[in-house]
């Protein structure tokens, strides 16, 4: 099993980049199907951890759209805090748009629930969400996820885009926590 260790801890491969990458194409097939004929949806990528995501999906979108970040964070470490910090908001206007929320991961659903508040506030169209990676078993919420990658085990895990105290996004596959 392919390894890196970063800081104090070390990680082993989980998910290899072939299968994010076939994950990522079955989203964006759903995607180009439900939002043919729509005028111009903006998607709105949760940053820092979907910036990998994002990219490689906009490659496979064949419709008109427009794409912006949201940076808000919630972990420190391993563990979520539980305090959600809007750190850099939206400029465009989504009144009356269609919205697509792009997440690297749903885990506990509470960073989602405070980004569908403040969306909804904005009068959008409509608003759905694609997560790369949703964890059932920590998910706290009841919110809907229209397009999701893959379903994986509550473990700790960097890579493609996913950091461990900033380390780790640069890499191509998803590794999980060992020690």
């Amino acid at each position: 099993m392919k390894q890196v260790k970063l800081k104090d801890k070390e990680f082993g491969v989980s998910i290899p980049s072939e299968k994010i990458q076939e994950a990522i194409t079955k989203m964006a097939e759903k995607i180009n199907k439900d939002y043919a004929g729509h005028d111009v949806p903006l998607f709105i990528s949760i940053l820092n951890g979907s910036f990998m995501f994002t990219a490689d999906l906009f490659k496979q979108i064949d419709f008109t759209c427009e794409v912006t970040f949201l940076k808000l964070t919630s972990y420190k470490g391993t563990a979520s805090t539980g305090a959600v910090r809007q750190l850099i908001g939206v400029n465009e206007s989504i009144e009356g748009r269609d919205v697509i929320v792009l997440e690297d991961i749903v885990d506990t659903g509470i960073t989602l629930e405070q980004i569908l508040g403040q969306l909804k506030s904005f009068e959008p169209a409509s608003v759905k969400v694609a997560s790369l990676l949703f964890k059932p078993e920590a998910y706290q919420k009841d919110l809907n996820i229209d397009y999701i990658g893959m379903e994986i085990p509550n473990d700790f895990i960097v890579g493609y885009g996913l950091d461990y105290d900033g380390l780790g996004r640069n890499l191509a596959d998803i590794y999980t926590l060992i020690s």
